[in-house]
């Protein structure tokens, strides 16, 4: 059996950063919160194309950065979008907060941030979400495949992609895989500079997992 190994895992902290940064003598508290907050801006923004949410905390102060393609659709006009989901954040905190009996005065302050992807043709997760959606519409994934690499390929930061597809493709009986890629991928080189998503299409005839591998050359310290 081969043993994989999460692309990113052996680069954080070297080439990024995690997406929460805290500390606290309670994790399993603030490791629920991150969890549901995730789960929550991920299911109320599925079609803005969210490309990650990082979390800071401070002693009194909670940080939610969305990195997103469309920065205009999450906030709305005159800021209500983030009002709307600041309140709805705030409620799924203070249920955490009186099952875990913390007390009213032990509340942090919420800080909602929003920032541009400029490109999402160079971010694995947009590029992953906007596979998942052609195949969600019945699109061929044959031809999915093929738009998604050319477009990726066309930015000069990209050297190397690869988008795979797994499942019942175009509703047949039997599960395969399927994958296309182009130029340079060193999966095994740790100063390689590889973004890499893995999103879910819901399709009429089944689940199909959507994989997409981005090689933006190496980096030296």
């Amino acid at each position: 059996m081969a043993h994989k190994v999460h692309p990113k895992i052996y680069r954080t902290r070297k080439l990024e950063d995690w997406k929460s940064r805290w500390y606290h003598r309670n994790p399993a508290l603030f490791l629920e919160e991150d969890f549901k907050i995730r789960s929550f801006l991920k299911e109320k923004l599925k079609k803005v194309g969210i490309e990650k949410i990082e979390i800071e905390r401070s002693l009194n102060k909670t940080t939610i950065i969305i990195f997103t393609s469309r920065p205009g659709i999450v906030v709305g006009r005159g800021g209500e979008g983030i009002e709307i989901i600041k309140k709805d954040i705030q409620k799924i905190l203070e249920k955490i907060a009186r099952e875990a009996g913390i007390k009213a005065e032990d509340k942090r302050e919420l800080r909602i941030e929003v920032k541009e992807v400029r490109n999402p043709w160079t971010s694995a997760s947009l590029t992953a979400q906007w596979v998942a959606f052609q195949l969600e519409k019945r699109m061929s994934f044959r031809r999915t495949l093929k738009q998604s690499l050319n477009k990726t390929f066309l930015n000069k930061e990209v050297e190397g992609v690869r988008v795979e597809v797994s499942g019942r493709l175009d509703g047949r009986e039997m599960a395969r895989r399927e994958w296309l890629q182009k130029g340079r991928l060193p999966r095994q080189t740790i100063r390689a500079d590889i973004d890499y998503a893995k999103v879910v299409a819901l399709t009429t005839y089944g689940v199909i997992g959507v994989k997409v591998w981005l090689y933006k050359g190496e980096k030296f310290k």
